[in-house]
């Protein structure tokens, strides 16, 4: 069986590539070039260079540096012996990705760029790229942190063996047409261990430091908008200082508000409309539910009743205990047992039993 893998040029993809080649899979590699020369980019790295941005953007998915981490992609593929590719995905990433990015923030929401591109760029328009490029694969891998398994007729995504570094958090929106296509050969491991392979394989990446997300500067220079000044307010409309802009923050925030206060202040809300940073106290700013739309089930074919379950609705939390109920046109209302800190509109809330995910959503709305 004829496998590519998306290597990045971090220690991950690179074992993944390795474990699959020592158990007999014919592997090919190959990476997405996200960095372009559209205007959009041109601007981004002007303002990167402008707010001396430039060392923060190493590690990260959408960086200018991204030709040495190709650079540092194919010379793995060299040292494993397999074809590599560079994939030219820059038009399509900005388009989906980076525009997506752009108006959600500047809504007042808080967008998840990662589910974003592995449903629609890495796990979609990566390999149709490489089909119509000529290279021909019967599956695709990735070095996350997850695993898929077959139940029936289903593929079921589930959280991998390294619960601080599971990554099937970014994966719930893969649809049942991907899933069955797809090898996760790191789901069983810890990032240990990978790392503990690489060293005995002499990868160059062994110590490689994680990629850490999908942009590591400063927003701003993605997002290109010019100051706005604006009242930071509480829920009872009273003001309490200013601002330059409701997008410099971001919901459940507490530090840098510039505030005084007789304790610690968080920001609930960010309204577009009126330029207004809304902040409260802790017992104040805490959210018992929320309702999700777009949903993507994994594990079931519909929610027809309530279901006890976790949730997860940060990337780096862990799940938490919940209830899902199925609402009208499709979207699912989360109550959980306990109250949560503040959550944000726009970001995914991710459904699990036990280590099995259920599916997943987009937070349309707080409760």
């Amino acid at each position: 069986m004829r496998v590519l893998v998306g290597i990045s040029g971090g220690v991950d993809s690179s074992v993944a590539a390795l474990l699959l080649k020592e158990q007999g899979y014919d592997v090919v590699g190959a990476i997405m070039s996200l960095w372009g020369n559209s205007e959009t980019f041109t601007n981004i790295e002007k303002n990167i260079r402008i707010n001396n941005q430039k060392e923060k953007t190493h590690c990260a998915c959408l960086s200018p540096n991204k030709n040495k981490e190709i650079e540092q992609a194919k010379a793995i593929a060299s040292k494993l012996g397999i074809e590599f590719y560079v994939i030219d995905c820059s038009k399509e990433y900005e388009k989906i990705v980076i525009n997506y990015f752009k108006e959600e923030y500047l809504k007042g929401r808080t967008p998840n760029p990662c589910v974003c591109c592995n449903r629609y760029i890495k796990f979609g328009i990566f390999l149709e790229l490489a089909k119509k490029g000529g290279i021909n694969f019967d599956k695709f891998a990735t070095g996350h942190y997850a695993k898929i398994e077959k139940e029936g007729n289903k593929y079921i995504l589930k959280r991998g063996k390294n619960l601080k570094k599971d990554q099937s958090y970014f994966l719930y929106g893969l649809t049942q047409e991907q899933l069955k296509n797809i090898l996760m050969p790191l789901g069983d491991y810890t990032k240990e261990e990978i790392r503990e392979i690489a060293k005995k394989y002499n990868l160059p990446v062994a110590d490689k430091p994680d990629s850490q997300d999908f942009y590591n500067g400063d927003y701003n220079d993605i997002l290109d908008a010019k100051p706005k000044r604006g009242n930071i307010i509480d829920k009872n409309g009273n003001i309490l200082g200013t601002h330059e802009g409701f997008w410099n923050y971001t919901i459940g925030q507490r530090k840098g508000l510039k505030v005084a206060s007789t304790a610690p202040l968080y920001v609930i809300e960010l309204r577009e409309e009126t330029n207004e940073v809304v902040v409260a106290f802790k017992e104040d700013s805490l959210n018992k539910g929320l309702i999700a739309n777009n949903i993507v089930l994994n594990s079931i074919d519909k929610l027809n009743e309530p279901k006890l379950c976790t949730v997860k609705i940060r990337s780096a939390q862990e799940p938490k205990d919940a209830t899902i109920f199925p609402i009208e046109n499709n979207k699912i209302k989360v109550i959980f047992s306990e109250k949560q800190n503040p959550i944000a509109i726009g970001q995914s809330a991710v459904f699990y039993d036990n280590d099995t995910v259920i599916g997943g959503g987009i937070i349309e709305e707080v409760l």
